[in-house]
């Protein structure tokens, strides 16, 4: 670690990191790793339906077949590759946002601050600590301010320790647990203060990783989904099982064959069996996460996607996320001397190296960094019973300075203002505040007691005056607003700031400002009160951060689904305890990053909106895959058994339900999940948080679609039969009438709002090259001889293709008819 000559710290070199890193590794425990395509292709082939391709093709060679068992065999191959795609593609996409989500460190190289991934430090890097951090690895603090660190991850121990700078670069790190020791440990939380840490222990060579621990990592499932999908599977298999059994048993006592027969139950089995669901519900939820975070959002928890479409209550804080977290000092009101005098004392009680976007603003307009000269002795930070901050500064001739600021009531007490003087600053702040601008009250002590005092009203702080800070709305935030009353979602707005600032700010966002309370008004209400007053309120403004909590769940008493911003550590049992807490990525702690389910990269409320659009455009388009897989299902089951109770000819082999099966999976992984969003979809109410993916009305839906689609096939296979046709041709007209019909459920259930056909032009391009796909297929297994004699087919006749297109035409007028059965707004419940 070098330091030039005035003191500063420079760290590493860039070009030490990397090679450090290249050397020792990156800084993570080790774990389990991503799933690797061959172990991902195990476990496809313990799914049933492989299983039923191997035995169907297995029959087939038994029967002197080469040809169609080779074929099928070669369509389970196809089935195994196809799911290894889409799960080696989920997969990477989890890599990618895990990455994305790891704790970032704030580090020291050549002299500059930059943050970086936290699995980039490496030993000899200094990390600088503040309070809500999650310490990056293991290290010797070399500066310290106030510094208590909770290291209950480590030591079970629940109480914070403090912590000091180390004396000598001879000492020696000790255990976990303790006060005042020099080192601050992997894992570990800043509660309180900033130090700088020298890294000697990173990965698995920290504390942490000898212990064992391990790192939350996505969660990349929806647990409610995934019941719900795994119920309906296990009810489906049974079915289909049981049916496939019944089935192969009657044929083979009716007509002997018992090969034949177990062809026929297999063809049964597989058509009834809905093995699509776990596969597209994975898909949607991991290929969601990361169209969310294109949005610039991140997904911690996958249930987070289902519950943003019920979202009925968004909680927002002001600064940086409604405003452009811009500030700038716009109006000044000293107490006694100048401006600048002012300024200077302000200066004084920001911090030394501040992130906060208004000590950046105070500095700058002193015309300076804080302290000229000065060292900083102690820093008093924020508490709930003084929101005001005090820095202790020592000059070199040994005289020392405090300096406070912080919100006006509390620096009125501070100084020990008389009623006449307090009601002046009162009625200025009024004044100011009624603008728009966020005040806040500076206090100068020039005279500093030894030892320091415990609390900061042991000093005797003199009125230095009013400072008026102002941050632009952003420009989005209006019509995003708009956008979130369209779609039923009232939007809370919560801040520390004076009540004329919140209500200015909300009155130029378009949120409903006529009623604000305050958080002494909140303080003095029961918890029912609140409950009551909540459901009028839309403007919260001198607000504690832990009073936060107790908004929340006053909003959930009264039935609302609520999501909740934060950033700071005071934060992080209110974004627990929402339904979807989102976390500000820019500004805020790490604490607050792992108790939400969601993070905000540019901490822009432009992007929760837009991460909600998302979220219902998700669960929209995964309940049309689910419905498009039940009704497709019946169809494909019907056709297959109708020989069976009918003694008629077979229509469907394992071979021909394999060749379906390499439609239905792609579309409903994929096209669906591609799906552009509903022009109404923010239009609507929220839905309710109890709704079942699988309604009543959606399933009823899906089986009438199904049963149509069964009812046209069942008619030209009759049809055929009837003309006395070959079982050859019989099979083609109904084959080609049966993919035909899919084909038509997809159209049918791609839109809820009349966009059915847009992706002839572009609206979907994976779905037109399903489309073109399955027509040259089809093609080819008609006009092709070899393709003919293994699919069983006879040669198609310009009457037989009249006969398909008339049976088609007629299955899409039934399935217009059936939707104004079941509206838009009903199948989206």
């Amino acid at each position: 670690m070098a330091r030039p000559i005035d003191g500063a710290l420079t760290g590493l070199g860039e070009a030490d990191a990397r090679q450090r890193l290249a050397a020792e590794g990156p800084n993570e425990l080790p774990t389990a790793g991503p799933r690797r395509p061959w172990r991902i292709a195990l476990e496809v082939l313990r799914e049933p339906m492989f299983a039923l391709l191997l035995v169907g093709g297995a029959i087939y060679l038994a029967l002197g077949d080469l040809v169609s068992g080779a074929v099928l065999l070669v369509f389970a191959c196809l089935s195994v590759s196809i799911s290894v795609v889409q799960e080696v593609r989920s997969e990477r996409v989890l890599d990618a946002l895990r990455a994305m989500t790891s704790p970032r460190a704030l580090v020291i190289r050549e002299g500059r601050r930059r943050r970086i991934p936290g699995r980039e430090v490496v030993r000899g890097d200094l990390v600088v600590v503040a309070e809500g951090d999650r310490v990056p690895a293991d290290g010797m603090l070399i500066e310290a301010r106030d510094l208590l660190v909770d290291e209950s991850m480590l030591t079970g121990e629940s109480l914070a320790v403090a912590k000091r700078a180390r004396q000598s670069p001879a000492e020696s790190p000790g255990r976990p647990g303790g006060e005042d020791q020099p080192v601050v440990y992997s894992g570990s939380l800043v509660v309180r203060g900033s130090g700088i840490a020298l890294i000697h222990g990173t990965g698995a060579s920290a504390e942490i990783g000898r212990i064992g621990k391990s790192l939350v990592s996505i969660d990349p499932t929806a647990p409610r989904l995934a019941r719900e999908t795994r119920r309906l599977v296990r009810v489906f298999a049974a079915i289909g099982v049981s049916a496939s059994i019944a089935a192969a048993v009657a044929y083979g006592l009716l007509r002997g064959s018992w090969l034949d027969a177990a062809l026929a139950g297999i063809a049964l089995g597989m058509s009834m069996l809905p093995e699509e669901f776990p596969l597209v519900l994975t898909v949607f939820m991991t290929m969601g996460a990361w169209r969310i975070s294109r949005a610039r959002v991140l997904t911690r928890r996958a249930s987070a996607i289902e519950a943003l479409g019920a979202a009925t209550v968004l909680c927002t804080d002001k600064t940086g996320t409604l405003t452009e977290n811009r500030m700038s000092v716009v109006e000044t009101r000293p107490g006694e001397g100048d401006t600048g005098r002012l300024l200077h004392w302000a200066a004084l009680a920001c911090a030394p190296e501040g992130f906060d976007p208004m000590d950046r603003a105070i500095v700058a307009a002193a015309g300076g960094t804080p302290g000229d000269g000065r060292t900083l002795v102690h820093s008093y930070g924020l508490s709930p019973g003084l929101l005001a901050v005090t820095q202790v500064w020592r000059a070199p001739d040994g005289s020392s300075v405090a300096a406070a600021k912080g919100a006006p009531e509390a620096i009125v007490a501070l100084c020990g203002l008389d009623a006449a003087a307090a009601g002046h600053v009162r009625s200025a702040v009024e004044t100011m505040a009624a603008n728009g601008i966020r005040v806040l009250a500076v206090a100068c002590a020039e005279q500093v007691p030894d030892p320091l005092p415990d609390t900061p009203h042991g000093f005797a702080f003199r009125w230095a005056g009013l400072v008026g800070l102002a941050d632009p709305l952003r420009a989005e935030v209006p019509a995003a607003i708009a956008e979130c009353r369209a779609a039923g979602i009232r939007v809370v707005m919560i801040t520390g700031d004076y009540p004329a600032t919140a209500q200015a700010i909300a009155r130029a966002a378009g949120l409903d400002h006529d009623k604000v309370m305050t958080g002494a008004e909140l303080a003095r209400l029961s918890d029912a009160e609140l409950a009551q007053r909540v459901e009028a309120v839309s403007v919260f403004a001198r607000i504690l951060p832990e009073q936060k909590l107790g908004i929340v769940q006053a909003l959930q008493a009264g039935g609302e689904v609520v999501a909740m911003t934060g950033d700071g550590v005071n934060d992080a049992p209110s974004l627990k305890r929402a339904d979807i807490g989102v976390a500000m990525g820019g500004r805020g702690t790490d604490v607050a990053r792992e108790a939400s389910s969601i993070v905000l990269l540019d901490d822009d409320f432009g992007s929760i909106v837009r991460t909600v659009r998302l979220g219902r455009r998700i669960y929209d388009n995964l309940r049309k895959a689910m419905g498009y897989i039940i009704a497709v299902h019946i169809p494909i089951a019907g056709i297959a058994l109708l020989p069976l109770l009918t003694g008629l000819p077979l229509v469907l082999f394992p071979v021909h339900i394999a060749f379906i099966e390499m439609i239905i999976d792609p579309v409903c992984s994929v096209a669906f999940e591609a799906e552009h969003a509903e022009p109404d979809l923010m239009r609507r109410p929220p839905r309710s948080p109890d709704a079942p993916l699988f309604s009543g009305r959606l399933l009823l839906a899906s089986v009438l679609q199904g049963s149509l689609a069964l009812l046209v096939v069942s008619g030209v296979y009759l049809f055929a039969v009837h003309r006395g046709l070959p079982s050859e041709d019989v099979r083609a007209l109904s084959f080609f009438t049966l993919v035909l019909s899919n084909l038509g459920l997809i159209v049918a259930n791609r839109s809820y709002r009349g966009r059915s056909f847009d992706f002839l032009t572009g609206g979907n391009a994976v779905l037109l090259g399903i489309y073109a796909l399955t027509g040259t297929l089809l093609a080819i297994t008609v006009a092709w001889a070899p393709a003919r004699e293994l699919f069983g087919f006879g040669p198609l006749h310009g009457d037989d293709l009249l006969v398909v297109a008339a049976a088609i035409a007629a299955l899409g007028v039934a399935l217009a008819l059936l939707r104004r059965l079941f509206p838009a707004e009903v199948q989206a419940r």
